[in-house]
């Protein structure tokens, strides 16, 4: 972060030179910090209402930590995904209180209370084997401070157990649905709520399923109207679509 253009800011609003909109507006669009191998967004919570996260597939170890560092001296929260076991023992080494998420591969150091907004999310998996990129949505999401329902292993191959919920979605705003295989849940859903549904392609499957592209393909040539698909595993994509649905709604409450 640039200081001087911060207090520059400052002194243009207590002169009256910048209302405290404009400044605002300009923060938005300002403040970052390079390191040798990264950029990072101190703004982008400003921005979007949810600091920069931290993907650390294809990261070293060394950079994982660095990153976080400094994200933790500038951030109410930090979010790591993509997180295997000895990179999440090497953050808590250093960061005591972070937690650690081991099916979904996250981990998370808060400083306080998250705020609670409003709104609930209902993320619905077809099996079990779709927990990983479940657990990631269902993490992101509660760093968002949306209360969630979880429906897990309903997939269409016993769809009673499915029907048997539909309160659920009742009660819900957006519906995050993860399916591999043959991807069919996301449109058997959609076709029965009427809520913005989110399809989450998981790469769990057989030989054919192609670690995830047959349920890509199924998910986008869904016939259930207005289905939203993200990329194959990416829950944390599923929960910020449903965070960026939800602010609209709470824009206007």
């Amino acid at each position: 972060m640039n200081r001087s253009t911060v207090e520059e800011l400052l002194k243009d609003v207590q002169t009256g030179y910048l209302s405290i909109e404009a400044a605002l507006a300009r923060l938005k669009v300002l403040p970052y910090e390079s390191l040798e191998f990264a950029t990072l967004d101190h703004h982008r919570g400003i921005r979007q209402g949810f600091p920069e996260v931290i993907f650390c597939q294809g990261k070293t170890e060394a950079q994982v930590v660095e990153i976080f560092r400094r994200m933790n001296a500038m951030e109410p929260v930090v979010l790591a995904t993509r997180v295997d076991p000895t990179l999440a023992r090497r953050i808590q080494r250093e960061f005591k209180d972070a937690e650690y998420n081991a099916v979904g591969r996250t981990i998370v150091l808060r400083k306080g209370v998250i705020p609670k907004r409003a709104g609930q999310i209902a993320l619905v998996t077809a099996g079990t084997s779709d927990l990983p990129v479940a657990e990631e949505a269902k993490v992101t999401s509660e760093l968002l401070g949306y209360s969630l329902a979880t429906l897990y292993d309903v997939g269409v191959a016993g769809l009673h157990r499915l029907l048997d919920q539909m309160g659920v979605f009742e009660k819900a705003n957006v519906v995050i649905v993860v399916a591999g295989m043959d991807g069919a849940l996301p449109s058997v859903v959609g076709g029965l709520v009427g809520k913005p549904v989110i399809a989450v392609p998981s790469s769990s499957g057989y030989g054919t399923s192609f670690f995830g592209v047959s349920a890509l393909l199924a998910m986008l040539n869904s016939c259930a109207a207005g289905l939203a698909v993200v990329n194959i595993d990416n829950g944390f994509g599923a929960a910020s679509l449903a965070h960026r649905i939800l602010s609209l709604q709470n824009e206007q409450i």
